[in-house]
């Protein structure tokens, strides 16, 4: 069994920050890429930012420069710093880890439950 487990959502202000974390547990071997999604009410989940293994990042456009994410493999975790929030960040904040649960086993996507992010004007 594995779990991802998000935490720091709330509500902000426009232009202020919140910290989104998210830890992976159970039976985990190994871990490549781990990331945030996003999804706002009636669009399609997005990509927001992913991280490799190594440390490799990649970002929506709409959030370079005012997020970071980053991870601490020996913790299976990975965080999302954000700030500058705008309004039309508002959304539910999806971890996603590409992980195996053991030698031989493919890798596949495994999910959070969600944590909601909503930025006032």
């Amino acid at each position: 069994q594995v779990q991802l487990v998000e935490s720091g959502g709330g509500l902000v202000q426009a232009g202020g920050s919140l910290r989104l974390s998210c830890a992976a547990s159970g039976s985990i071997f190994s871990i490549n890429a781990m990331g945030w999604y996003r999804q706002a009410p009636g669009k399609q989940r997005e990509l927001v930012a992913a991280i490799t293994s190594g440390g490799s990042t990649n970002y929506a456009d709409s959030v370079k420069g005012r997020f970071t994410i980053s991870r601490d493999n020996a913790k299976n975790t990975v965080y999302l710093q954000m700030n500058s929030l705008k309004p039309e960040d508002t959304a539910v904040y999806y971890c996603n880890s590409d992980l195996t649960t053991g030698w031989g086993r493919g890798f596949r996507d495994y999910w959070g439950q969600g944590t909601q992010v909503t930025v006032s004007s």
